[in-house]
């Protein structure tokens, strides 16, 4: 098996981007119920701290805070994916190098990670995960979006509701 080079920091905070194999279907928010479901479980065994999320049709981005002293988001991830793929009926198109392997064809093999390095880093990236249904023509405004943390940090009154509604930060995010 390949051993990839992540960056393992002990109680640390990381960005993921995790995606289906089949970019162009709605999975995700379809079958939302079970990828929630997934989540929770994985928190339950292995706990961390969920800062910000949010679920597309097709991918995801979370921020996590791993408890002190722990290094292995990896696995967490393993388990939630094959969670939710084992909650889905069989059938989808799988490709021969997976066949070979019994594993099914829902989820791209690996994700996408960014060690968080300060404050600054930390606001950065959780304004991209609830900023990302609009970017990617979705809704209009964040607050639309029904798939996302963002409606948490408003009830926290870290967002305002409008926030994301601007085309001046529209521009912040490369649009």
């Amino acid at each position: 098996m390949t051993n990839y080079r992540r960056n393992r920091v002990p109680g640390g905070t990381f960005f993921f981007t995790v995606v289906i194999a089949e970019r162009n279907l709605d999975l995700l928010v379809r079958q939302i119920d079970h990828l929630k479901a997934a989540l929770l479980d994985e928190r339950q065994r292995t706990p961390f701290f969920n800062l910000g999320l949010v679920v597309l049709p097709d991918h995801l981005h979370a921020v996590w805070r791993l408890p002190e002293g722990e290094t292995d988001y990896s696995n967490r991830w393993r388990r939630i994916k094959a969670g939710f793929s084992r909650a889905l009926p069989a059938g989808e198109r799988v490709s021969a190098s997976r066949a070979a392997k019994g594993e099914r064809g829902i989820w791209q093999r690996r994700f996408w990670e960014h060690t968080v390095r300060d404050e600054e880093d930390l606001q950065r990236h959780l304004d991209y995960l609830h900023f990302n249904p609009v970017k990617h023509g979705l809704v209009s405004r964040v607050a639309d979006w029904p798939h996302s943390t963002f409606h948490e940090y408003v009830r926290r009154g870290v967002y305002t509701p409008d926030w994301g509604g601007g085309s001046a930060l529209n521009e912040d995010f490369g649009e």
